[in-house]
């Protein structure tokens, strides 16, 4: 087992090297959204179809989803400030390849080698940043860590939408490259006197090959499940059958290998276990509200792409403005309760949106989202440091990047799963809505007569929209009663983290066990 430094390495400019650390995260975290609004541009520049523009998301999704849990291997490998300025330069020259692809499947390969250096990157600077600071700043280091990583989604489909109107999709990811080069810089010359202590773990081939085949697999069928129809599509059910057999294969491996790549021992801390849940489920749930009210808002309220982004934004006005206090003071209460306090609000604010209706104005839409961003400040933060209080320091790096992929997979989980049941709702609430509508029937001739001609189909088809809208308009409030009883629930969860939770440091380059 590595032995944490005895006396901690501060670099001689720490606020310096926060800031290139950050930078390095908030660029990381942008780039998962950044390309999302600017899909339809990219395909018709490239001469594309909107289903093979949608790659471009889907490999980055994936090949990060496999990196990711790899971090620990990786830090014991070659130490974290080497393993986060590699990444980070590949970062940049993967952004700058995207950016001069000449065809559809040049990009998508340029976003899989993306989304692969950029895995173990969100790991490593919590851990670094974490080890430059003295236990009683942590918190306040993991606050600004949450500010960043809760801005840059938000931040990123505004800023894509801009780039693509204002320049050209390229710069989208060429504006990673100054900013990459200069993050890397500052820590490699602030860090590169850290003492790192390395070893060559032996490499866990059949680990590897599993891990990267379950979630390739698992990670398409999320991504392109809605698309396929599910299990009514042969696509879909082989690539369950195959997730299935290699991550089973994985887990029994993990689990009983000597060296294993993955180091799923991890849970056998009680806080890190019952943080990661809560994570995982708080997160899902989370970025389930972030899929479901843009798509709503455009589909059915007829708000532009810019009008959606802006009735979203005010979720980080105040996650932004708290954050910096949060995590100065937030470790004179219990942590539970300030994550309990997270999830009342954010409950809250659920079953406020369960009460929206297809005429509700923008005040309301933006203000629902203002006052959940009083539950993002007190949920990330209390949830980080509970999960990483009962790691030792050479077990940060392991423990964020495994907990990360969790969390994310849960992520996209949360992401098909409301989809599919928005979708699948509607159809069963349309089907009710319609039954007693014939064209025989005294109220459905007045109010085609209404909407036009009795005879025209085309009021038929107005009536037919509207009731649609109607159905679709039911399933979301559905799921936002859902939604609001999976976060009151959590507060059972948490409860069973037991202090004292404060956050320890990295350990000196990762070191092995």
């Amino acid at each position: 087992m590595a032995t944490p430094n005895p006396i901690p390495f501060v670099p001689r400019n720490p606020g310096l090297t926060t800031i290139g650390l950050s930078l390095a995260v908030f660029m990381q975290v942008l780039d998962t959204t950044i390309a999302n609004v600017s899909l339809p541009t990219i395909a018709g520049n490239l001469g594309a179809s909107a289903d093979q523009a949608t790659w471009v998301i889907t490999s980055f999704a994936v090949s990060n989803a496999i990196a990711l849990p790899l971090t620990g291997f990786l830090t014991r490998r070659f130490g974290e400030v080497k393993l986060f300025v590699a990444t980070t330069l590949l970062f940049v020259f993967a952004s700058f390849l995207c950016g001069i692809a000449q065809s559809m499947s040049m990009l998508i390969l340029f976003r899989a080698i993306q989304g692969a250096v950029a895995g173990p990157m969100y790991p490593v600077t919590q851990s670094l940043l974490l080890s430059i600071y003295p236990p009683e700043k942590r918190p306040q280091a993991l606050a600004l860590l949450v500010m960043v990583t809760i801005v840059a989604p938000i931040a990123g489909p505004i800023l894509g939408g801009w780039i693509t109107d204002t320049y050209t999709w390229p710069w989208i990811f060429f504006v990673n490259v100054p900013v990459g080069i200069f993050a890397a810089g500052v820590v490699y010359l602030q860090m590169r006197a850290r003492p790192s202590q390395t070893m060559r773990p032996k490499m866990d081939y059949i680990g590897l090959a599993t891990l990267v085949i379950g979630v390739g697999a698992l990670q398409v069928l999320l991504d392109k499940g809605n698309d396929e129809d599910w299990f009514q599509s042969n696509l879909i059910i082989i690539l369950a059958i195959v997730s299935a057999i290699a991550l089973t294969i994985f887990l029994i491996w993990e689990l009983t290998d000597k060296e294993p790549i993955v180091d799923l021992k991890l849970f056998r801390h009680n806080n890190f276990i019952f943080g990661t849940i809560s994570m995982t489920l708080a997160y899902g749930a989370f970025f389930a509200i972030n899929v479901l009210v843009p798509q709503w808002l455009q589909r059915y309220l007829g708000y532009t792409a810019t009008w959606a982004g802006l009735a979203a934004a005010p979720i980080g006005i105040l996650p932004i403005l708290l954050t910096p206090f949060v995590g100065k003071y937030i470790n004179r209460v219990d942590l539970r309760i300030a994550a309990a306090a997270a999830f009342c609000i954010m409950g809250s604010t659920s079953f406020i949106r369960s009460g929206f209706y297809l005429e509700v104005d923008f005040y309301h839409v933006a203000m629902a989202q203002f006052i959940q961003g009083l539950g993002v400040a007190f949920f990330f933060m209390p949830l980080m440091q509970i999960m990483l209080s009962d790691l030792q320091p050479h077990e940060i790096a392991s423990g964020t990047g495994l907990a990360t992929f969790v969390r994310n997979l849960g992520g996209s989980f949360a992401a098909s799963i409301t989809n599919f049941m928005w979708q699948h709702r509607a159809i069963v609430h349309h089907a009710q809505l319609t039954e007693h509508l014939t064209p025989f029937d005294p109220d459905t001739q007045q109010a085609v007569a209404t909407l036009g001609r009795g005879d025209d189909p085309v009021a038929y088809r107005v009536l037919d929209n509207m009731i649609n809208a109607q159905a679709y308009q039911i399933s979301f409030n559905e799921l936002f009663h859902v939604l609001g009883y999976i976060f009151l629930s959590l507060i059972v969860v948490i409860w069973f983290a037991r202090p004292p939770f404060g956050a320890r440091a990295g350990g000196g380059g990762g070191g092995g066990h």
